[in-house]
């Protein structure tokens, strides 16, 4: 067996306001393989982030200095936007060069995006230290989905992800670069420097207690930015948790995701299964993907990483 992947777990965002998730977290990653390491001020407290700025910052510099196998962000929450502007992003770029994965999605988001804009680094969105593998029993526990397409991602081996859609897409087929992440943190790094300019692109979008009429406003403002038109599909996870309001008189999602539909011509499939819900899939941020639809059934793959086969071909010289 090659020596177990190294991961940190940094919180470059919120704040954590109990350090009971963050040992579970550590515990169970222990568990499934990798050698953990917690950052030095991963409980760090300023106001609502996990530190001030500069002790963010720092952190995220420590982080893609060591170059770990992974890089887990503890939190999403709200300030990496507060950092973007001094981020090196060479430092970042050359950990991912030496194959450091950094995964998280919500806030992180917006790192995500710098990577990609900055220095043209993949990523992979995906599940968050505390709120995905920190949860008590009580709360569910780990999702069993979430943890083994994380696994699978992080081993280099998760190549493709499937879904259901709505009808209407068969025979769908086309290959662009997968991108995205929240739609607010994505929307609101739109005409600064850290926006990626793609093109012929799959955009996946996902967000949290947002009501429909503000997620159609956001997609309604990459449409008009001519971001949707330039994609060659975009590609909705979840938008949960936000409250339905009087006003609303029978307008829903589905009305707000119409309204998009009927201004772009490129495809928006709904039903990706990402987002701040239990289940969510890993998704490697800048990678050409391919994908076809049959039917209903979305399949998206993509080139898995040799830089990390040895778990594969230690496997098939074992039979």
């Amino acid at each position: 067996m090659s020596a177990s992947p190294s991961l940190t777990l940094y919180t470059p965002a919120g704040v954590l306001a109990h350090a009971a998730p963050l040992k579970r977290a550590a515990k169970r990653l222990e568990k499934l393989g990798f050698a953990v390491s917690v950052d030095e001020d991963a409980l760090a407290r300023h106001q609502r982030f996990g530190g001030d700025d500069a002790t963010r910052l720092a952190a995220l510099h420590r982080v893609a200095s060591a170059a770990p196998s992974v890089a887990l962000a503890t939190r999403g929450g709200y300030g990496l936007t507060r950092l973007l502007d001094r981020i090196d992003w060479k430092l970042l770029a050359r950990s991912v060069e030496q194959g450091t994965r950094w995964v998280g999605y919500s806030d992180i988001t917006a790192l995500q995006m710098g990577l990609l804009a900055h220095a043209k680094a993949q990523s992979w969105a995906g599940p968050l230290a505390c709120g995905d593998f920190g949860r008590s029993k009580d709360e569910g526990g780990v999702d069993d989905v979430t943890q083994d397409c994380f696994v699978e991602a992080m081993d280099g081996l998760l190549e493709a992800v499937g879904f259901r859609t709505e009808k209407g897409f068969d025979g769908l087929g086309l290959k662009g670069q997968l991108w995205g992440g929240n739609l607010c943190v994505l929307s609101s790094l739109l005409g600064t420097p850290h926006f990626p300019r793609i093109k012929g692109g799959v955009l996946f979008l996902e967000d949290v207690g947002e009501h429909p009429y503000r997620v159609e406003r956001m997609l309604l403002q990459l449409q008009q930015a001519g971001v949707l038109d330039a994609q060659k599909a975009v590609l909705l996870g979840e938008f949960s948790a936000w409250k339905k309001s009087p006003l609303d008189r029978g307008y829903t999602l589905k009305h707000a995701i119409e309204a998009v539909r009927s201004r772009t011509k490129t495809p928006i499939l709904t039903g990706l299964p990402f987002g701040h819900v239990d289940t969510k899939v890993c998704l490697p941020v800048g990678a050409k993907v391919e994908l076809v639809v049959e039917g209903r059934d979305v399949m998206m793959g993509w080139q898995g990483d040799p830089k990390h086969r040895h778990a594969d071909e230690d496997h098939a010289h074992s039979h």
